[in-house]
């Protein structure tokens, strides 16, 4: 046990330098002013960001549920499939992963622009040539097309752990395939889907690589409005850890009301 124990050091080292230590300093510039007094001041006026925070957490939260739209189905049927094939797809989805995330951005950024191959295909069928980019659209695509692989993924490993003694003892019972999904698969795959929507929006909500290439500056989110308060022209590091316990405070409740609702919710059905 004493070895156990020592294996758990490193970890708590990286935790303590880049989470607890990190958010140390955050809380003290959002509760101090540049002399070291304690005060709420860089929490006063937040709300003339509501705009932004409103946009993104609708953007991020309509991403989430596209993802769960597209990834649910994916990972059912995945699972459904032999299992060397089922390996040969998960493997495909990592590989995806793999990928830097702002390469993957950069890419879609020449799909979208005005020479991109979106814009031949519309001017192909008679349309104009039209630029996607700088819209929210954009940046709902570049979080979905990011972001998937995080939905499908605990999505499977849920899908992939029932017992197929279960369903095959509610066929016998006369249960019908939308009965089966609706009261066995769907409530004891609700801890994958949980943790596919808070691996999605989490992020995403304080994203702020992709807001910034392929939003423009008439569609900034919070995350990207945090980084201009510490590195742009409106540098307020205070305002800009206020703004982020804020977000970071949402995001808790955000996970604590997920948690209770599927504890609940699988309970009942179950």
């Amino acid at each position: 046990m004493k070895n156990f124990k020592l294996l758990t050091i490193p970890y708590f080292i990286w935790l303590s330098l880049f989470s607890i230590i990190p958010l140390g300093f955050a809380m003290f510039y959002g509760f101090t002013t540049p002399d070291i007094k304690f005060t709420l001041s860089n929490f006063l006026g937040i709300e003339k960001y509501a705009s932004v925070f409103l946009r993104s957490i609708f953007l991020s939260g309509m991403s989430t549920f596209i993802c769960f739209i597209v990834g649910y189905p994916a990972a059912l049927f995945i699972s459904k499939l032999e299992r060397k094939w089922q390996k040969i797809i998960i493997a495909g989805i990592v590989l995806q992963m793999w990928i830097s995330f702002i390469l993957t951005t950069y890419s879609l950024m020449t799909i979208l622009e005005s020479d991109g191959i979106l814009s031949k295909i519309v001017q192909f069928f008679g349309g104009k040539r039209t630029s996607f980019l700088n819209t929210r659209r954009a940046v709902m695509l570049g979080f979905v097309y990011n972001s998937l692989p995080f939905m499908i993924l605990p999505i499977y490993s849920s899908l992939s752990k029932l017992d197929p003694n279960v369903l095959d003892a509610a066929k016998d019972l006369g249960a019908g395939k939308f009965d089966i999904f609706k009261k066995i698969i769907f409530p004891l795959s609700m801890p994958g889907v949980l943790s596919g929507f808070l691996m999605v929006f989490a992020p995403n909500v304080g994203n702020f690589i992709i807001s910034k290439m392929l939003g423009g500056s008439e569609n900034i989110l919070i995350g990207e409005l945090i980084e201009l308060k510490f590195l742009g022209s409106t540098y307020n590091p205070r305002s800009g850890s206020a703004i982020a316990l804020v977000l970071m405070f949402f995001v808790m409740l955000c996970t604590s009301t997920m948690n209770n609702w599927v504890y609940l919710k699988t309970n009942h059905d179950i």
